[in-house]
């Protein structure tokens, strides 16, 4: 049997399902695998709250598309949950734990049996509150209990076509801001257009502007660092400027996923 089989049978005895989905591949596969065993009672979930970017959000709509599974969308502030905005080391727990509640009133509503996510095993070795936080709603990982690495997820979706097979890793907006510093509404705006700002100005796939209390710390993977010539550098500057950064740097270090989770001054 191979892994595209053994995730699909995971479905086998399930009656109706939702699948948390974002505009990630991990997500993205599990509700293919969910729509192909059970057709119409798989439900894909999306949560269009004001940490998800709208390039995200459009991604989901189209992977949801590609699939033919059926698409909700839970719409809420978690800007309102003081746990959440405070940003502390349990920030994605809070975060994951409001949407959890979210997921099961949802369920009930449509006589859903069983909640799954994208999680796979991966993404185990990292520290992630927010994973026990879903684990608390008793939301299942079928990537887990398949036993799924991110490479065999990347693989396997381009196998069945799915168009996000090789879309980079993202991460909500709020972890551009180191904890300690408050989340905020005009700080997610400002990092979600320049971020922008960047892939268009330099074609660069994956791009995070860091959000140090005004100061636009940019991270792009090391060997596209050079892209930032002196009129780039320039023209990014003078954007993300015009739009509430105080001043503009470029991580000579490269992208590394968590790097700021370190407490801020």
């Amino acid at each position: 049997m191979n892994k595209l089989d053994e995730l699909k049978n995971w479905f086998a005895d399930k009656t109706k399902v939702f699948v948390a989905l974002s505009g990630g591949v991990d997500s993205a596969l599990v509700a293919y695998a969910a729509f192909q065993q059970l057709g119409n009672s798989a439900i894909a979930v999306t949560a269009d709250y004001k940490t998800l970017s709208k390039e995200e959000l459009e991604t989901a709509k189209q992977i949801c598309s590609e699939i033919g599974i059926e698409q909700l969308f839970l719409d809420y502030d978690e800007l309102e949950n003081p746990e959440f905005t405070k940003n502390d080391s349990m920030r994605c727990f809070h975060c994951r734990l409001e949407l959890g509640d979210h997921l099961l009133e949802l369920a009930k509503k449509h006589n859903v049996s069983m909640i799954v996510d994208g999680t796979n095993i991966d993404d185990l070795g990292d520290f992630r509150p927010g994973i026990e936080a879903l684990r608390q709603n008793d939301i299942k990982s079928p990537l887990v209990e398949t036993n799924f690495s991110k490479l065999q997820v990347r693989n396997t979706a381009k196998y069945v076509g799915l168009s996000v097979f090789d879309k980079p890793s993202n991460s909500c907006l709020a972890s551009r801001i180191p904890w300690g510093q408050r989340v905020t509404a005009e700080r997610l705006a400002r990092i979600e257009y320049g971020e922008i700002i960047i892939k268009q100005l330099t074609k660069i796939k994956q791009v995070r502007v860091r959000d140090f209390n005004g100061t636009a710390k940019i991270e792009v993977e090391k060997e596209m660092i050079s892209v930032f010539d002196d009129d780039i550098l320039k023209q990014v500057s003078e954007k993300l400027k015009m739009i509430g950064f105080s001043s503009v740097q470029i991580d000579q270090e490269g992208y590394k996923p968590g790097k700021i989770n370190v407490i801020a001054d």
